[in-house]
């Protein structure tokens, strides 16, 4: 395993295993045999309503918690600094953990400057060892980064081959501030594992088409978190440290940049008004003190 040194000095694995739509009954065994492939970087979110069930897994790993990291996110729902602090003790529970290793804002919607408020207050309390947000535009986040006093260390946002954020990710490493990819795969989508260019770079290095993509992340200093529920794939994800891309490689996978997303248009109202929408749990009147 390779690791990014954050902004506050804390190491966290370059890849790691993602749990966006597992569902709950499938997440404890994903977990497990993600774990068991050498995966020691989880990637959850309380909107991905399978935090007890990963909770549940890293319990009967035994694996040591300082060989951990474990990233979990507060939705749109829970932004605001008295929601953010329920919200986060709730994943902690859920997760059965004592400290959260990474914590994001999910979505750059809501009164996520009072979230951020909490998440600097949990990390001075040690509850947290890095905080960060997702899928923040470079607008959003050097405005976020002018008006708060812990930067953020993580802005995880989609890239892969078919949308490579080249400018946003070279902003952000000029704010000391790591782009962590979601959806570094393409969620399979465009036919990515049989697009001729990336088969033809494949074969050039005698690995999968997941193997080039995942390892033309890494080289650019970003951190990947590909899912899948299937151990034979966690290992071949895994397996990538041992060759690497060249010029030619690169300037060949450059070309599959479409320059917008397939996925999700940040720029479009109806994002927004959608994910505010979205809702994960009723709302509760229980006081948390952290």
């Amino acid at each position: 395993m390779q690791y990014q040194k954050l902004n506050n000095g804390v190491m966290m694995p370059m890849l790691g295993y993602g749990t966006f739509q597992i569902p709950p009954l499938q997440t404890e065994k994903c977990i497990l045999h993600a774990l068991e492939s050498g995966y020691r970087l989880i990637d959850s979110a309380a909107a991905y309503l399978n935090e007890k069930e990963i909770g549940k897994a890293l319990q009967k790993s035994q694996i040591p918690r300082k060989e951990l990291f474990i990233t979990t996110k507060v939705w749109v729902q829970d932004t605001g600094y008295e929601k953010t602090m329920k919200a986060f003790q709730t994943s902690l529970e859920n997760l059965g953990l004592d400290y959260i290793d990474l914590y994001l804002i999910h979505q750059p919607y809501g009164d996520y400057y009072g979230s951020y408020r909490a998440m600097e207050e949990l990390y001075m309390k040690g509850k947290i060892r890095a905080l960060g947000v997702c899928n923040f535009s470079p607008e959003r986040f050097v405005d976020l980064y002018m008006n708060c006093s812990i930067k953020p260390m993580i802005n995880q946002i989609e890239y892969h081959p078919f949308f490579q954020q080249k400018e946003a990710h070279h902003l952000f490493e000029q704010y000391q501030c790591i782009a962590q990819a979601w959806g570094p795969l393409n969620e399979g989508q465009r036919h990515i594992f049989e697009n001729p260019i990336l088969l033809k770079i494949a074969k050039k290095h005698h690995k999968t088409v997941a193997q080039i993509v995942l390892r033309w992340q890494i080289q650019q200093g970003i951190i990947a978190i590909p899912k899948t529920i299937h151990q034979e794939r966690m290992i071949e994800n895994m397996d990538i440290w041992d060759f690497q891309l060249d010029q030619d490689d690169f300037i060949e996978m450059n070309k599959l940049n479409l320059g917008h997303s397939e996925i999700i248009d940040y720029q479009c109202y109806s994002t927004a008004k959608n994910l505010n929408k979205f809702k994960i749990h009723e709302n509760s009147t229980k006081e948390i003190h952290i």
